[in-house]
């Protein structure tokens, strides 16, 4: 048992801080070895087209199209296209208003990956970026993303998502802020040593010539096709100077829903990305997809709750004082997590409880989501979750 434990507490620390630490070493080592690397200027941009997926956006629409409207790029080779398959409200009115906008509308919906895959036969130009529609970009994330498409050997960038946090903010902005923080500096790494290990939707591109359509009841469609990219021995690399700014989930309800559908989509991506797992034939890329994402979705949940399990067992059959140190330090944690719970019903909010509670929802999410996949109870059909209100 002790030495299960041992192994099972490394893995624990190596999932959440390690590999961080072990990715900047690299990181500092590659540098040391070839330099940073260097980006590419922006000067030849290549042909884009804009695809923005909206459903029921009528009151946040008119405010992404004026933004969307004012970003820069070269004048004739950027193309804007929304899809508005399924919404019901004044969305697909709203954006028809605007001549310089082409507007794909079923009334069926069918969910987002068959909506882009239908926009998808009718695209042309040589890169496709993907953004969401309650999401506002800086004026010069197109550029910044497209410059990358100068390296042959790039077949996917991935843009940052911000997360506006407020000073009397809640657990749950709080810990997704925070999160995002610690995600965006992950990506940053894993890009200059390598590749991104996945785009997040809310602002992702590719290559025309490389998108590779997926099932329609694809969970999280940015991050396969993302990583099939990958798959094919192209970069995904990470433009932190490209972002999409939202508010987070209204409260930490709405932030569970939202991560039990990713943690489902997590165990669906794993399965159907299998070879990826062999490093003999992807090397670093497998290296940073185990570790950056496999053990996060699958068995670090579990190990932590077997952990507290055999600490509790190691107290009682050994009297080194380690154990006694170590379970302490788990039941103050999980203390702090109750608290922030506790804090976060009756609107009291002290931030230093925030994130134990956030990570404790985070890997509750992650058991969810395995048990909703299994049971085939997550459809692939996105249902947005409730935002904060405010002038993003």
């Amino acid at each position: 048992m002790i030495i299960t434990f041992w192994i099972t507490f490394l893995l624990i620390i190596y999932t959440f801080v390690g590999y961080g630490i072990v990715l900047y070493t690299m990181v500092v080592i590659r540098r040391i070895i070839k330099g940073k690397r260097v980006l590419p200027a922006s000067e030849k941009l290549p042909s884009c087209t804009l695809v923005i997926a909206a459903y029921n956006e009528e009151g946040f629409i008119r405010e992404k199209i004026e933004n969307t409207l004012a970003l820069d790029y070269e004048p004739g080779k950027l193309e804007i296209l929304f899809i508005t398959d399924g919404s019901n409200d004044k969305t697909p009115d709203i954006i028809s208003e605007y001549p310089g906008i082409r507007l794909m509308h079923e009334d069926l919906r069918r969910g987002k990956v068959a909506a882009m895959h239908r926009a998808f036969e009718t695209l042309s130009s040589e890169i496709v970026i993907f953004t969401d529609a309650n999401t506002i970009l800086n004026k010069e994330a197109l550029v910044n993303i497209a410059r990358h498409y100068s390296d042959a050997k790039i077949g996917a960038v991935a843009g940052e998502k911000r997360i506006r946090v407020e000073e009397s903010a809640d657990a749950g902005a709080a810990g997704e802020g925070f999160y995002w923080k610690y995600e965006s500096a992950l990506k940053k790494w894993d890009s200059e040593l390598f590749t991104v290990v996945g785009a997040a939707g809310e602002l992702f591109s590719v290559r025309r010539e490389l998108y590779q359509p997926v099932p329609d009841d694809t969970i999280l469609d940015d991050f396969m096709i993302s990583m099939l990219v990958a798959a094919k021995d192209y970069r995904i690399v990470y433009e932190p100077q490209s972002y999409a700014l939202e508010y987070a989930s209204d409260n930490i309800t709405e932030e569970l829903k939202r991560k039990i559908r990713i943690a489902a989509g997590g165990i669906q991506s794993i399965l159907r990305l299998l070879p990826l797992l062999n490093i003999f034939r992807y090397g670093l890329l497998s290296f940073q997809y185990i570790s950056h994402r496999v053990l996060r979705w699958t068995i670090a949940p579990s190990l932590l709750i077997l952990l507290l399990l055999m600490n509790v067992a190691l107290v009682f059959e050994t009297s080194q004082s380690i154990y006694w140190l170590l379970l302490i330090a788990q039941l103050l944690f999980y203390a702090f997590a109750i608290a922030g719970m506790l804090l976060e019903n009756r609107r009291l909010r002290i931030k230093i409880f925030f994130i134990p509670y956030y990570f404790c929802v985070m890997n509750y999410a992650v058991i969810m989501g395995i048990i909703r996949y299994v049971t085939k109870q997550q459809s692939a059909v996105w249902e947005k979750a409730v935002r904060k209100k405010g002038n993003i």
